[in-house]
């Protein structure tokens, strides 16, 4: 099975939505990979650029967000950036519904966590690794400059931890049909 987790890139912000996670101008591309290098390169922080391609981010296998991530358009291209950028978790306080489901379906975890466990993630110092055990349905996160772990729980829908489990929609049919 497939592990979840990794270094973490922290996205202080509600609302972050699809044509910023992967600007429209991008969408007739014929390729994922194509995608790769314009991940978030639109996205404002505070009415401020947000650092596109910095190291930081190329590390990233994990985003920490707030509310309402995934909003806008509907389209696949935005979890396939997320894919080719190999970020196999985006952890949020919510989701738009559909952005949500296109993640399980390409075999990305979404974990949904109540605001304070957010502030908590987002209260970490230093550079932050976030581990999950799906089994158990915990997340960890160890910072640099902290001594304990954040534990935090999560839950999924039974069909949502099959997709996952299986690495995808596409994988869950082969295996089931």
């Amino acid at each position: 099975m497939k592990t979840f987790g990794g270094p973490a890139l922290f996205l202080d912000r509600s609302d972050i939505n699809t044509d910023e996670i992967i600007p429209a101008r991008y969408l007739t591309e014929i390729s994922k990979t194509a995608l790769q290098p314009h991940l978030l390169e639109d996205l404002l922080i505070d009415g401020r650029p947000f650092v596109h391609g910095s190291p930081a981010m190329k590390k990233a296998r994990v985003i920490v967000s707030r509310k309402n991530f995934g909003c806008g358009s509907s389209r696949e291209h935005a979890v396939w950036a997320f894919e080719v950028n190999a970020i196999n978790l985006v952890i949020a306080e919510s989701f738009a519904r559909i952005f949500r489901q296109n993640m399980f379906n390409c075999g990305i975890l979404a974990v949904e966590l109540p605001g304070r466990e957010i502030e908590t993630l987002f209260a970490l110092r230093g550079t932050v690794t976030i581990d999950v055990d799906l089994d158990k349905e915990i997340l960890t996160a160890c910072s640099s400059e902290a001594a304990d772990p954040v534990k935090c729980g999560f839950s999924l829908n039974p069909f949502d931890k099959e997709l996952i489990a299986a690495g995808g929609w596409l994988a869950y049919a082969d295996q089931k049909y």
